[in-house]
């Protein structure tokens, strides 16, 4: 569709808006289709006591609806430009128990619709529920690229893409059942949460394996399994330890998501007279200095053709987001969310969002993608930000952009002032903008960008280094699925280069990567480090729970030190091509009272010496014993 027609259908609803205001009763009952009802459940108990509801059917704003149950009432009913829509507002009161009752939707004397709405019991401890924190390690993986569990539903009626696995953009048919038959290949690893890329329905011609271009908010996409697939890959996933992290997108929806097809209200998304493309300039909503031309060029722009911008100014559709993050949340028993494009919806949005989220669960978490170069612009969207402009995003964590980029930099370049593992001291030494920088979400690459291993020529040695870094330094560490697999791609070769299917996650493959006997002697070598210091760091509390001390690199050594009470983990980097030794001295005020090191990855324990060597390129990291 294209973005005159949307304009035609504005002028259009005005029209409908007038017939309907002389024509109340129409002729529903030859022209009764199906009713949708979204939320289409809630629960008793929640903190928050109203509940909007969008109903849509033809011509339902002609109608008026009642219903009888104890502790539910009906505050407002709201007519909006297209008749085809009513949103209730309902106040459910503290004491409501669950049970079903019917929503009557009548019309001159006669019933033309009836719902049955279901309000459910929450969980034991819902609203205690525990999110994700820096004692964890993130697994991000891409459902239709990870594994397919159940060939049956890779093609399904009425979705418009077929799966084509030859094709590196088209679908290849990874789904829930896929990630639930893997569920003990993240226990091995030593993964404690996944972060799994949006799973509700894109029903779109193409690019739709990416799952962010949403056509159903309450559904997952059948070619992935279904509502309660979900749930229970999230009960199964608890069961073995791991949290669940859904991904969640405010700022757009697919083309084809059915309110598109029928705007409730001209001003549910941005529109212009001819296709605006976001100028992506998020540094635009800090800059004092912005002009409203190049802020609303990046607000209100679409991201591609395919993605309609939504205008979380208007309330209704404010309160339909707001809704859905919690009904996932309640529905699925997740334990975090991860938000799209943070600085993309409007950040008064946001903060509502926020707000509602942790009035429901006090000690849940969110992380906002907050993809921005500079670390002060970064620190704007993290929650307890001091700005000027007295902004607060309420978001507990954000993606260290900045931190990424320095880790893609520090273990291949020539050492400098500011070069190698200067970058990421630098980065490190401005955490003073952020209130929480321990919550921020650290990476050395995800869906979006090239792959760690690509990115640092093939070079194992680099890669142990910057994963020993990344799992000792402060912030929530996320792995990209395949990097323990070493595998590579270059983000400008197409997303599809860095989205390639897990080996061995489809019957048929030549090589089961889920196995020992199915990776390569460097991929087993590579993947042995990384669980050697997963499961090392889930029982030290120093690195999960401690504060972080670093000296400034010399010579091409970094070294740093965690610590939690008596619990002391020196970590020193050694990017030189040879082995170095450095004086201990300079690292008294954390040494003292220490006699010995367990190193970590060696499992071997060595004297402290008034001098130290550490091997060329590789990362050292001793257990201090006194």
């Amino acid at each position: 569709m294209q973005i005159s027609t949307f304009s035609k259908y504005c002028r259009q609803s005005f029209v409908l808006l007038t017939i309907f205001l002389f024509n109340p009763v129409l002729s529903i009952a030859q022209q009764q289709g199906e009713l949708r009802v979204e939320p289409p459940c809630w629960w008793a108990g929640m903190q928050h006591e109203q509940l909007q509801l969008l109903v849509y059917g033809k011509d339902i704003a002609a109608t008026t609806v009642d219903f009888r149950y104890p502790g539910v009432t009906l505050k407002e009913a709201i007519r909006v430009e297209n008749p085809d829509y009513l949103f209730l507002t309902l106040s459910l009161g503290k004491k409501v128990k669950p049970g079903v009752f019917d929503l009557i939707f009548t019309s001159g004397g006669k019933k033309v619709f009836s719902y049955p709405y279901e309000i459910r019991q929450r969980r034991d401890g819902s609203a205690a529920r525990t999110g994700f924190t820096p004692a964890d390690v993130i697994y991000l993986l891409m459902p239709d690229r990870f594994a397919n569990g159940d060939p049956s539903n890779d093609n399904m009626p009425g979705m418009l893409e077929q799966a084509d696995r030859s094709n590196l953009s088209g679908r290849h048919g990874g789904d829930i059942a896929g990630i639930r038959k893997n569920l003990g290949y993240f226990n091995d690893l030593g993964i404690t949460s996944l972060w799994i890329n949006p799973l509700l329905e894109n029903n779109n011609k193409a690019f739709t394996y990416h799952g962010y271009a949403i056509t159903d908010f309450y559904r997952v996409d059948p070619r992935y399994g279904t509502n309660a697939d979900y749930a229970a890959l999230v009960n199964e996933a608890h069961g073995k330890g791991l949290k669940v992290i859904m991904d969640m997108v405010f700022n757009h929806c697919g083309i084809n998501h059915w309110f598109i097809n029928d705007l409730p209200e001209k001003n549910w998304i941005h529109q212009f007279p001819e296709y605006t493309r976001s100028n992506f300039r998020a540094e635009s909503l800090t800059d004092p200095y912005a002009s409203e031309a190049d802020r609303n060029r990046m607000l209100q722009g679409w991201f591609d053709t395919n993605m309609p911008d939504l205008d979380q100014r208007n309330p209704l559709l404010k309160e339909y987001l707001i809704q859905n993050s919690i009904w996932w949340v309640e529905f699925a028993d997740l334990d975090g969310i991860r938000l799209d494009t943070q600085p993309y919806p409007y950040k008064e949005m946001m903060t509502a969002w926020t707000d509602r989220i942790f009035k429901e669960y006090p000690a849940f978490n969110l992380v906002g993608e907050a993809w921005l170069q500079k670390e002060s612009m970064t620190a704007y969207y993290q929650k307890d930000a001091i700005v000027g402009d007295g902004y607060n995003s309420g978001m507990p964590s954000v993606t260290d952009f900045p931190l990424y980029t320095a880790m893609n930099r520090a273990f291949t370049e020539n050492e400098g002032w500011s070069e190698g593992m200067a970058r990421l001291y630098y980065v490190l030494a401005q955490d003073f903008l952020y209130a929480n920088p321990g919550n921020n979400l650290i990476f050395l690459d995800n869906h979006d960008l090239n792959r760690y291993f690509n990115s640092v020529g093939k070079d194992l040695p680099a890669l142990k280094m910057a994963l020993a870094f990344l799992l000792t330094t402060r912030g929530i560490p996320q792995i990209y699925y395949g990097t323990e697999l070493l595998m590579d791609g270059r983000e400008s070769d197409g997303h599809g280069e860095i989205r390639k299917d897990f080996p061995g996650g489809w019957p048929g493959d030549a090589v089961n990567a889920f196995t020992r006997h199915g990776r390569s002697d460097l991929q087993n070598e590579a993947f042995d480090y990384m669980r050697k210091l997963l499961k090392w760091r889930k029982e030290c509390a120093a690195i999960t729970n401690g504060s972080l001390k670093h000296f400034i690199p010399e010579n091409g050594l970094y070294t740093y030190f965690r610590k939690a009470g008596d619990q002391t983990v020196m970590v020193v980097i050694n990017r030189n091509n040879e082995e170095k030794t450095m004086k201990m001295s300079r690292f008294a005020e954390c040494t003292t009272g220490y006699s010995a090191g367990f190193d970590v990855i060696f499992g071997r324990t060595v004297s402290l010496g008034q001098e130290m060597s550490f091997p060329a390129r590789s990362a050292t990291i001793y257990e201090l014993k006194k």
